[in-house]
């Protein structure tokens, strides 16, 4: 008997589009996976265009592994949380010829990662093409929706060990460490090193727009004092990074009430500070909670956004130090032995700004770092 096709398929392309323009982005990315027909039809770059332009993206926070506990069993996916639905997503990475991919970072639909390629004939091809050495690792940007992926101009194995990979809302690229950074864009076409004049190693660097932002303890080895530090990015020939302090006399103490402070990226052209907050100004002062400040670039001026609840604290309070990622208003708090995240959502659809992420994927020691991740299907690496 003849396998009649489905009637869906005789319709107009026109109608079909306007029909799935309606959906969710989460169930179009369902329906890619449904047929050879729909995938086709869900990726042409007419439909693509018009839901770029009527369809949010996926907000989902992306974990990211530490080198050490990167192991074989996970190195084909990446782990997404959505907090709109309270789930995990699964996103594989095995359409990469490349082997143990690490993602770093993303921006704007795109996951930035280290990779080494895989000795075969399928990655030798693809590394002939971009000039890539064979025998180190390579910094790659991919959109694991549409499984495109790109190699950016190749680098030292060093970066990779020691750099921090930090991109802005247009998918410029600078790796960036104590001594030295390299600086990407697409106009052109190669990575520009600039020797950097930081204090000391940079911590939770940011990169907004056309200025990068660190923070670095210009103390002393019994008591650190950390300040913060920004950079002017520009572009062409008489391109230059030169760092230096940020300060108002109006903020008056706002660096010393927090206990080891981490930058993330906000919305617009805020910055979050975050740390724990000390109960008194004493070398080993015990902190009462973590609290996030506000800074707002435009007007230099520093207001609170968030503070963790006492109940919630106390798990991070027994479990010593904690790790901090996300951006806009989202941030989620790991720390060893506690088993799951803590979420800190500003705009969250339902329920309290704070909250507790359970199921998280394991990674041993339960110390999880990671990204905001913005899952966009016309995102082009």
């Amino acid at each position: 008997m003849e396998h009649e096709e489905p009637l869906i398929y005789n319709l107009p392309q026109d109608t079909l589009h306007q029909i799935f323009s309606s959906l969710p982005l989460r169930q179009i990315i369902i329906c890619r996976s449904l047929s050879k027909f729909f995938n086709h039809l869900l990726t042409t770059p007419t439909f693509l265009h018009h839901i770029s332009t009527t369809l949010p993206p996926l907000n989902l926070l992306a974990l990211r592994h530490h080198h050490h506990h990167y192991n074989h069993h996970n190195n084909h996916h990446i782990h997404l949380f959505d907090p709109n639905l309270n789930n995990w997503l699964h996103f594989p990475l095995n359409f990469l010829p490349f082997s143990s991919p690490l993602p770093v970072a993303s921006s704007h639909g795109l996951i930035y990662l280290w990779a080494q390629p895989n000795n075969n004939t399928q990655a030798q091809a693809q590394a002939q093409t971009q000039t890539l050495t064979l025998t180190t690792k390579s910094l790659l940007a991919c959109n694991p929706l549409t499984r495109k992926f790109r190699i950016l101009p190749h680098l030292g194995s060093a970066w990779c060990r020691h750099g921090s990979v930090l991109v802005d809302s247009v998918n410029r690229v600078m790796v960036l460490t104590e001594l030295a950074a390299l600086y990407y864009d697409n106009n052109n076409k190669g990575w520009q090193k600039f020797s950097s004049n930081l204090p000391s190693k940079p911590r939770s660097p940011v990169l907004i727009e056309d200025s990068a932002f660190a923070l670095c303890d210009v103390g002393s080895p019994w008591r650190s004092q950390w300040k913060l530090f920004s950079c002017r990015v520009g572009s062409g020939s008489t391109m230059s990074m030169i760092w230096s302090r940020l300060e108002r006399q109006e903020w008056g103490d706002v660096f010393d009430i927090l206990k080891r402070p981490r930058l993330v990226r906000g919305v617009g052209n805020r910055i979050l500070m975050i740390g724990g907050l000390k109960s008194s100004f004493s070398l080993n002062s015990l902190c009462s909670t973590i609290l996030i400040l506000r800074l707002d670039l435009g007007s230099l001026e520093w207001d609170e956004a968030g503070r963790m609840p006492v109940e919630m604290f106390q798990c991070f309070q027994d479990a010593g130090k904690f790790k901090v990622f996300g951006a806009g208003d989202r941030v989620c708090f790991s720390a060893r032995r506690i088993g799951k995240l803590a979420l800190w959502d500003r705009g969250a659809e339902m329920g309290d700004e704070w909250q507790w992420i359970d199921n998280v994927p394991g990674n041993g020691d339960g110390l999880y770092r990671g990204f905001v991740f913005e899952g966009r299907l016309d995102a082009l690496p």
